[in-house]
């Protein structure tokens, strides 16, 4: 057993800074990942689980949600570098045992890198911290069970609790999660979709009236035309570059749009192939348009208002299926082109030229990331590209159709199990009928609500069935300052995390297995199940030993908790499902739309693809049961002179807040992580030089709090003037609390408008004559739509 903890932290005066790469993964990528694997499993780890890495018999991949090819056509080798570093990350040899935690005070820790942290291996027994304590000590598992019982049942309320999920739950944990929740009293289930694609399920459940893609990969692959906007897929979702160039070679165009021209927008170099490992590899965008911060709505606008004069319009679908058409019509026809323009970044002829891609294609694939759904009008846009699809009938037909990407592996499929703190009447009757009970009807909190509730002493405790959530929330400081007031926090986790170190009065770490791992319970051998980003489920299975006797399942712990809480209330046979998963999946095909037969199916190769009405048979669950046109005004950012609008991005060494390494090579940087990208003529315009330390201020019309990260290092780099980029978690504090997507509450983490000053210039705290206040609104513009499917 090694121990990690002597081992320096990193310093950002090492950081490099070198040429962006033209292309993505080729043979630096497979050594990249045999590296890691290597070193922090060994030869006979990785043989173990990266042949076994998204097979059909095998275990999916805890990073993305990017979806597996057929069973029949996967490679031995069916996974990418980023996933193979978060397996190596999870199936470490490394251990943090309780003489870790004695040798180091949970202040001392907090003094640490994330990526330090997550390097100390994984937490191999339940720890507690004491009120008053300055240290994590190991506890039984019993007597933790029973603190967070009796947390639960002194409240005054269910709804003083709050009950967080991380997109890596299996649909079995978060099927058991949200039953014992519901059970408990609350809706109170905040989750990480609220953090990202909140504003897609929103968008989509009012457009199309189901929040998921509408696409296959068959799709995908019979495109004439793919969309690539607001995302980066040689990064966050590299395995759907091998989907791309197999469109490619089916004749397909890619238009990318986003602010920076990432490598994977503009070359793969395929690691399975001989082109890609000594070749030119396979060029992937066609066109690419470097759009402005928030330039999306008007730039989408635009296309509808060129599609229109041209007549390019399926005249049959609009009729036959959409309402709404002739007043989205008029509204483009109208537009004003020195808006479009002047927001965007963009000339009328770039624009023109794109909207001509569109034009001759009659198969669309329209894919996006967070680049759209983390801006206050974010709705809007994903709807516009809605309104886009259906002018053209790109939708419910072969080679077109809607695809987020969704970045957690199984966000989509906690959702789908009723992980949701505004679940639709169907569901909660469904679950009424088959437990014998009355969930509460009442919404709950979403991750800001929940944040908002735990400042201000409505809320005591919090549950986080994994992630980092003080890392992934925005207005880091607040969001800490929450946390701390709690009387209690409890986090499901497999390896250390800074979520761990802002602590209530009481707080726990209950250690879990991961998917890589075997799960072995009263009933034999378990598996669990996930979703993908195309509404496939299947199973998954991991071939370790857990990597400490004293683990638990994440379905045993969530099952322990409820018995400690509510016991045999309402008759719930927690010990049942806990033995044998296969009864928590029966009860899922009685309640969830579409998993009826679920076990069987499950079990079948590959899984099954859930019901999607739009896809399969242009029937859309909407109130007017029409793909609904909407009409949205574009609303532009306001800048004020001297400032930019920041967008907070991941490097390619991270997934979320999990920081794998310092090596972020698509973008030249190496070794550090506090860079902030901007354009040269804006460096020049600001007073600064490439090279100069910064500090970064928000300031927001919201309240008069001035928000502050210190000490960063300005690249000069290929973005559209007054768009500026950086790192999250880093640049989390630069987010404000309140400052949300209309309709979604999704935090604007993709709109920041930020000003510089040379770093030192003001005090560690804000500039002078900030105020210290943490001022926020409760009132939420949160639209509440009532879908067929939980989505």
């Amino acid at each position: 057993m090694r121990h990690k903890d002597e081992e320096l932290d990193y310093d950002e005066a090492d950081l490099e800074v070198g040429h962006p790469k033209d292309h993505a993964a080729g043979p630096t990528a497979v050594a990249v990942s045999m590296k890691r694997s290597l070193d922090h499993m060994g030869l006979v780890r990785t043989a173990e689980t990266l042949l076994r890495l998204n097979q059909a018999e095998g275990f999916d991949c805890m990073s993305c949600a990017w979806p597996d090819p057929d069973p029949g056509h996967r490679h031995a080798a069916e996974f990418c570098e980023n996933g193979a570093k978060a397996v190596a990350e999870e199936a470490t040899r490394d251990r943090a045992t309780p003489e870790f935690f004695a040798r180091h005070s949970i202040a001392e820790l907090d003094c640490h890198s994330e990526h330090w942290l997550g390097q100390q291996g994984r937490i191999t027994h339940p720890m507690v911290k004491r009120p008053g304590g300055t240290h994590y000590e190991p506890i039984e598992w019993d007597e933790a069970f029973a603190l967070i019982g009796d947390q639960l049942n002194a409240l005054d309320s269910p709804d003083e609790a709050i009950f967080y999920t991380s997109g890596r739950a299996s649909n079995e944990a978060a099927f058991a999660y949200q039953l014992f929740v519901r059970a408990f009293g609350t809706n109170n289930l905040p989750d990480c979709s609220n953090m990202c694609h909140e504003s897609t399920s929103i968008a989509l459940q009012e457009s199309i009236g189901i929040g998921k893609a509408s696409v296959t990969m068959d799709d995908v692959y019979q495109a004439k035309l793919i969309v690539l906007q607001g995302q980066n897929p040689g990064t966050n979702h590299p395995r759907m570059l091998s989907a791309l160039e197999k469109a490619k070679q089916n004749g397909a165009k890619i238009l990318s749009i986003n602010p920076l021209r990432e490598a994977g927008l503009v070359n793969f170099k395929n690691p399975q192939t001989p082109r890609g490992m000594v070749g030119p590899g396979t060029d992937l965008s066609d066109m690419h348009l470097p759009i402005a911060l928030n330039g999306d709505l008007a730039l989408l606008q635009a296309f509808g208002s060129l599609l229109v004069e041209w007549d390019a319009l399926d005249h049959e679908f609009i009729d036959r299926h959409t309402i709404g058409f002739e007043l989205w019509k008029q509204h483009v026809t109208d537009l004003d082109w020195d808006v479009v323009t002047r927001t965007t970044g963009l000339s009328r002829e770039q624009i023109t030229d794109a909207a001509r891609l569109l034009r001759d294609s009659d198969a669309t694939v329209f894919c996006w990331a967070m680049g759209l759904t983390q801006h206050h009008n974010s709705v809007a846009i994903i709807k516009e590209v809605a309104n886009i699809a259906f002018a053209q009938g790109n939708i419910g037909k072969p080679g077109a159709g809607l695809l987020p990407v969704r970045g957690h592996s199984n966000v989509q499929g906690d959702r789908t199990m009723g992980i949701w703190e505004r679940p639709p009447r169907h569901f909660l009757d469904a679950l009424a009928k088959e437990f014998d009970f009355d969930p509460p009807r009442e919404n709950g909190y979403d991750t800001v609500d929940s944040i908002r509730a735990m400042r201000d002493g409505k809320a005591h405790f919090f549950l986080g069935l994994g992630g980092n959530f003080v890392q992934a929330a925005p207005d880091t400081d607040v969001t800490a300052a929450a946390l701390r007031k709690t009387r209690m926090t409890v986090h499901v986790s497999t390896k250390i995390n800074r979520s761990h170190l802002v602590c209530g009065d009481t707080a726990l770490i209950l250690p879990t297995r991961g998917r890589t791992e075997q799960d072995v319970q009263a009933g034999g051998p378990q598996f669990i199940s996930v979703e993908d980003s195309v509404c496939s489920v299947h199973a998954s299975r991991g071939p370790l030993k857990p990597a400490s006797p004293h683990l638990d399942s994440e379905v045993g712990i969530v099952t322990r908790i409820a018995e400690a809480t509510i016991g045999d209330r309402y008759g719930i046979e927690w010990k049942k499902m806990r033995d044998d998963y296969a009864n928590i999946r029966l009860h899922i095909s009685r309640v969830v739309p579409g998993c009826e037969g679920y076990e069987v199916n499950v079990r079948k190769p590959g899984g099954f693809v859930l019901p999607h009405p739009p896809r399969d048979s242009r029937t859309f669950p909407t109130h007017s049961g029409r793909a609904e046109f909407a009409v949205s005004p574009i609303d532009v950012l306001q800048v004020p002179p001297r400032h930019v609008i920041l967008q907070t991005i991941r490097s390619h060494d991270q997934f979320n807040t999990t920081i794998y390494g310092l090596s972020d090579r698509y973008r030249g940087i190496e070794g550090g992580r506090r860079v902030i990208f901007l354009h040269r003529d804006d460096i020049a315009a600001l007073g600064f030089d490439d090279g100069d330390m910064v500090d970064l201020f928000t300031h927001w019309d919201g309240d008069d709090r001035v928000r502050c990260a210190h000490d960063f290092r300005i690249v000069e780099y290929d973005t559209p003037r007054g768009s500026a980029a950086a790192y999250y978690p880093e640049t989390n504090p630069l987010v404000p609390l309140d400052s949300t997507a209309t309709g979604s509450n999704c935090p604007t983490s993709k709109s920041v408008v930020v000003s510089l000053e040379h770093a030192g210039k003001y005090s560690a705290e804000c500039p002078p004559g900030a105020s210290q206040d943490e001022v926020g609104s409760d009132q939420v513009h949160k639209s509440h739509p009532q879908p067929e499917h939980l989505s």
